[in-house]
């Protein structure tokens, strides 16, 4: 089989490598389409979790080519998508070859059946969906007045679709690519900032707004600016969700003005047990994901949507190679 391996910090290589066999319990999938993650980025370019060589890909549709021991041959041929957290703890994409390879085997307990005809570059967004779902729950909204989303990416975007969904209509988003704000106006923000565009303070351009203060603070950025913009603007007794990518980045905020705020807040990893729900948001058409899918390149052309990545064109959101 054909895989785009990762052999080195920041070196991607299409090799030939052995067809893996799954085993009890497992079944193997033959990718159809698969989503390049910012994560898959830092883990490309070193972080703690890069084992080189290794296979990314975590966000991914495929067809299920064979079935293991003790699983019914009758999934064999069907579309699916799956949770990545495996028995073991680790993931698929992470510390398991991911969907950058033509074949990978996962578990088939994890697995969720699609329709043949549900596009495979948009079924591979649904791990982020899941991602944003578990998000959702964790953030708890018991106020619906406001909202404020920091990050124009997919998790920025998606967060913003699930929060209409919730009853959440006044929604400032916040980023810094001027397509990705232009769709998120398109998908019923109220407000949109362009933090390039900030003279001042980020906190305080943004309170400039119709909304100073919100019930509902979503950080999907990860920088220290948009951090502490969080902190800044939420509301008392408000809510922060904390889903972006940090690395090593620390915080530094009043704890006085936290304490007598009574502000919360709530962390959100990976994708556990939101699954069903995020299935059944697209096949019911409450959530489309087309809209985030910038471009689709076939492999062979890896290099060239990898490039397209990393330029942080304006416009993309969301890069997909088809197998």
């Amino acid at each position: 089989m054909k895989a785009i391996v990762n052999t080195g910090i920041g070196k991607l290589e299409l090799l030939e490598i052995p067809l893996p066999e799954p085993c009890e319990g497992q079944v193997r999938i033959r990718t159809a389409a698969t989503g390049i993650c910012a994560t898959d980025l830092t883990m490309i370019d070193g972080c703690t979790r890069s084992k080189y060589p290794q296979i990314p890909g975590h966000e991914w549709s495929g067809f299920i080519d064979k079935a293991g021991v003790g699983v019914s041959k009758e999934i064999e041929g069907k579309l699916c998508v799956a949770e990545n957290v495996i028995s073991d703890g680790g993931e698929v994409g992470f510390e398991h070859p991911g969907a950058y390879g033509e074949y990978f085997v996962t578990e088939a307990a994890n697995v969720r059946i699609l329709p043949k005809s549900f596009p495979v570059s948009e079924a591979a967004l649904i791990e982020p969906l899941a991602v944003c779902v578990r998000g959702i729950r964790r953030l708890r909204i018991t106020d619906r007045k406001s909202a404020l989303i920091f990050g124009d990416g997919p998790v920025g975007q998606i967060m913003l679709m699930l929060l209409r969904l919730n009853g959440v209509n006044n929604i400032v988003l916040v980023g810094g690519r001027k397509g990705r704000l232009e769709t998120a106006a398109k998908n019923g923000a109220s407000a949109i900032v362009n933090y390039h565009e900030v003279k001042c303070d980020l906190a305080e351009e943004i309170a400039k707004g119709k909304v100073a203060e919100f019930a509902n603070v979503i950080e999907a950025a990860g920088t220290g600016k948009a951090v502490s913009a969080a902190f800044a603007l939420a509301a008392k007794g408000g809510h922060i969700l904390m889903i972006g990518d940090y690395d090593k980045l620390m915080a530094d905020f009043s704890w006085q003005s936290f304490l007598h705020r009574e502000l919360e807040i709530i962390s959100s990893n990976a994708s556990s047990e939101a699954w069903d729900d995020a299935v059944a948001l697209v096949m019911e058409k409450k959530i489309s994901l087309s809209p985030l899918v910038s471009k689709v390149f076939p492999v062979s052309k890896f290099q060239e949507a990898m490039a397209l990545v990393r330029s942080r064109s304006p416009y993309g959101i969301k890069v997909v190679l088809e197998w």
